[in-house]
């Protein structure tokens, strides 16, 4: 098996992903082991409590952000690794007929791991250029004693390369598992899972039907999708409250990291979901549909789990910063009580709509360049 450069360029969002979860941890992770080297030297009183609440809080954004950002990028490698085997079927299937072995194929899939170390490895590297400026903000009020900033070998490796291995594991582990479809079914491009249609949706009209389809076979972009636009609604409105409850700079990042993975993401699911349906919507227009009736049976039927995405993402933001006042903060004085920001969700939700529906009108206008010569070419 030969993967291209052209198959690892498009692994690019996760390699993003991957980078904003080592640029949050490493730099709050670094802040927590360095904080701790000087606990000594706190006195009891206000610096005692603020030293507290800065270690839980470095904890918390660490486990919480970093954390959900790894699982993200595994459910990104899962998806790549799956749609390569996909779209490379036959190739597979030659091989296996070869001789070649399951386990001998699938250990190939180890360089999916390489975007993963490249985004970490870049990830570790910002966040130690960004450390000073963090540091000064963290103690802006002056209630902790200056902190060095120290480089821990065993972060790196737990960071960098620890990542790196563990996914290039899990994409041969995960490829070894998809492979287990004949050689004979590889070749002749045969889905080992076979999807049967629901039966309550064998009186819909074709339309509706191949929207409901569409969605039970991609199911996996129900996720992508909702969970771009989950970022986009909880880091858009906490980067709002960024200013009063800690800092410009922490709410400048927040927005920064929210936007980019949202993008990334939500570009990555509707290109895929494009492309998967490339076929269907170039025979439905050679039978008379138009471009916009092709939109709709492609894409409005995730249009529901957007809207869930954007309001689990409203939602999470605000338990997670009113637990962070009431818990984390609780003893500190000066904090102001977090109370549900509307104007900021009613700016949040008017920037979703028309950003979403700018997109989905842009891939249909997309669709109306689509031509038959395309798939006569396949």
């Amino acid at each position: 098996m030969i993967v291209s450069f052209k198959d690892i360029y498009k692994m690019i969002g996760m390699l993003i992903v991957s980078l904003c979860a080592v640029l949050i941890s490493a730099m709050f992770l670094n802040y927590y082991i360095d904080l701790i080297s000087v606990e000594n030297l706190i006195t009891a009183g206000i610096s005692k409590i603020f030293y507290e609440a800065q270690r839980n809080t470095a904890l918390v954004v660490s486990a919480v952000s970093g954390g959900c950002l790894l699982l993200t990028t595994a459910v990104l490698l899962c998806f790549y690794t799956g749609h390569y085997i996909d779209t490379h079927q036959k190739q597979l299937g030659i091989l296996k007929a070869l001789g070649y072995t399951r386990l001998s194929v699938a250990k190939n899939f180890w360089v999916f791991g390489l975007p993963v170390f490249t985004g970490t490895a870049l990830g570790y590297a910002g966040a130690h250029l960004l450390m000073p400026k963090l540091y000064e903000v963290q103690n802006k009020d002056g209630y902790l004693p200056d902190i060095p900033i120290a480089f821990h070998p065993g972060l790196c490796v737990a960071l960098v390369f620890v990542p790196a291995v563990s996914f290039s594991l899990l994409a041969v582990l995960y490829s070894f598992r998809k492979l287990k479809t004949s050689a004979l079914q590889l070749i002749q491009e045969q889905s080992s899972q076979k999807i049967v249609p629901a039966k309550k949706d064998a009186d819909l009209p074709f339309l509706q039907e191949l929207k409901k389809s569409n969605v039970r076979q991609k199911k996996s972009l129900i996720f992508f999708i909702a969970f771009a636009v989950f970022c986009f609604a909880a880091m858009t409105q906490m980067s709002a409250s960024m200013d009063q409850l800690a800092s410009k700079m922490m709410g400048v990042m927040t927005l920064s990291i929210g936007l980019t993975l949202a993008a990334v993401t939500l570009l990555i699911a509707v290109t895929s979901l494009v492309k998967a349906n490339r076929k269907t919507i170039i025979m439905m227009k050679v039978f008379g549909y138009s471009s916009k009736e092709c939109g709709k049976a492609v894409l409005s039927g995730y249009r529901p789990f957007a809207y869930l995405g954007f309001a689990l993402g409203t939602a999470y933001q605000y338990v997670l910063l009113k637990i962070a006042v009431n818990v984390i903060f609780k003893d500190l004085e000066g904090v102001p009580d977090y109370q549900f920001d509307v104007p900021a969700m009613l700016v949040a939700l008017a920037l979703f709509l028309i950003s979403y529906e700018t997109l989905m009108f842009a891939y249909t206008k997309k669709m109306e360049r689509m031509s038959v010569k395309e798939i006569m070419l396949d």
